[in-house]
C-alpha cells in the first residue's frame, strides 16, 4: 500500500512540472484517497496540488461527471450533486447538534483508525425539526468540511405512480451512493418514510417503506445518508433504529440568535445593540431562515436607499415585513 509520506512527496514533485496529464492523474488519485475515507490525506494532497496560495479552509472539488440515475417513467434525475459552499463557520447550532457534528467530523476524517479496529464512523444520521431550522444547511457543511459533494435526492422523481417503480428507483438511489462517496440527503423524507400503521396509505407505500429498510440494511458504501424531515412524528418506528444519531434542529434561543446575526452581518457596517435583550427578542418565535430573510431585505434596503451603516429602524421595518408575510401564509 502506498504510504500517504509517499504520496504527498510524488504530489509534490509533479505539481511543479506535471502539466495537465499529471493533474488528472492525481485528482483521481484525491478521489480514491477520498472513498477510502482518508479525508484529511485527501485534503492535504488537494493543497500541495493546487498551491498552498488557495485558501486552506476551503477544499477543492475536481469536477467529476456521474451518470446520474433516472425515473424510467418520466426521464427525471433522481439526485443532484452539487459542491458545498458552506462550512461550520457559516452555521449556528445548539450545543448538542454542534457536539453531535464535530464528532460525526471527527470520525469521517480518521475513518482508517477506527477500520484497523473493526470500528466504523458514525455515518447514518436523521435530521428533525420545524423548516427553516438549518437541516439543509447542516448536511451542506458536513459535506463540505469533509471535502465531498453533497447528493441531494429529489423525492418528487423517486415517488412514481407505476406499481413497484418507487422501490426500484430507490435501489438505483442507493446503487449509485453505494458507487462513490458523498454526503447523501434524503429532503421531506417523510414522503417515503411514513408508518406503515396508517390507515390512510396504500399498500405500495407500505412497501416502499419496507424496501427502504432493506436497503438501509443491506447499504455497504462510503457515503453519510443523511434523512430530514419537518414531520418526524409519521415516521414508522423501525426507521428510526437505523439511524446512528438523531438530531432535532429548533427555533433559535436568544444567544443563537444573537450568533446568527453576528454570521449574516458579515462585511456589513452595521449600528445595531447586539447585546441588548430586547433588541434580540423581537426575533423570537422565527427560523433561522426567516431571520436570514429578515436581514436581507433590511441590507437591500440599505443599499437601495444609500446608508452608510444598517440600522435599526431599517431591521425593526423589515421585521415587521416579515411578520406580515406569515400573516398571509396563515391565512390561505
Amino acid at each position: 500500500m502506498t504510504s500517504g509520506r509517499l504520496l504527498r512527496q510524488l504530489i509534490k514533485i509533479g505539481a511543479r512540472d506535471g502539466g495537465e496529464e499529471f493533474r488528472r492523474v492525481a485528482e483521481e488519485v484525491i478521489r480514491e484517497e477520498r472513498l477510502k475515507n482518508h479525508h484529511l490525506l485527501a485534503n492535504d494532497l488537494e493543497r500541495i496540488l493546487y498551491g498552498e496560495h488557495s485558501d486552506p479552509g476551503r477544499k477543492s472539488f475536481p469536477r467529476v461527471l456521474y451518470d446520474i440515475p433516472r425515473d424510467r417513467e418520466r426521464g427525471l434525475p433522481l439526485l443532484a450533486v452539487r459542491e458545498p459552499v458552506r462550512y461550520l463557520q457559516d452555521i449556528v447550532l445548539s450545543d448538542v447538534n454542534k457536539s453531535i457534528l464535530e464528532e460525526v467530523l471527527l470520525e469521517n476524517s480518521r475513518a482508517e483508525v477506527l477500520a484497523s479496529y473493526g470500528l466504523k464512523p458514525i455515518s447514518r444520521l436523521l435530521f428533525c425539526g420545524p423548516p427553516g431550522c438549518g437541516k439543509t444547511l447542516a448536511a451542506e457543511v458536513l459535506a463540505a468540511e469533509l471535502g465531498l459533494e453533497l447528493a441531494v435526492v429529489r423525492f418528487d422523481a423517486v415517488v412514481s405512480s407505476f406499481l413497484g417503480e418507487t422501490s426500484a428507483n430507490l435501489r438505483k438511489v442507493f446503487d449509485f451512493l453505494e458507487a462513490s462517496c458523498f454526503v447523501a440527503l434524503f429532503d421531506e423524507f417523510d414522503a417515503i418514510g411514513k408508518t406503515r400503521d396508517d390507515l390512510g396509505e396504500h399498500g405500495e407505500l407500505k412497501r416502499v417503506v419496507n424496501s427502504f429498510l432493506q436497503m438501509m440494511d443491506g447499504f455497504r458504501g462510503k457515503s453519510i445518508l443523511i434523512a430530514a424531515t419537518n414531520h418526524e412524528r409519521l415516521l414508522d418506528k423501525a426507521l428510526w433504529r437505523r439511524f446512528d444519531e438523531v438530531l432535532f434542529f429548533e427555533r433559535p434561543n436568544l444567544e443563537q440568535i444573537r450568533q446568527l446575526l453576528i454570521v449574516k452581518l458579515r462585511g456589513v457596517r452595521y449600528d445595531l445593540p447586539l447585546e441588548d435583550r430586547s433588541f434580540l427578542n423581537q426575533f423570537k418565535g422565527f427560523s433561522h431562515a426567516d431571520i436570514e430573510r429578515i436581514l436581507i431585505r433590511a441590507i437591500k434596503t440599505m443599499v437601495l436607499k444609500g446608508r452608510e451603516f444598517l440600522t435599526l429602524e431599517l431591521v425593526e421595518e423589515a421585521r415587521k415585513r416579515e411578520e406580515e408575510r406569515q400573516n398571509i401564509v396563515l391565512r390561505l
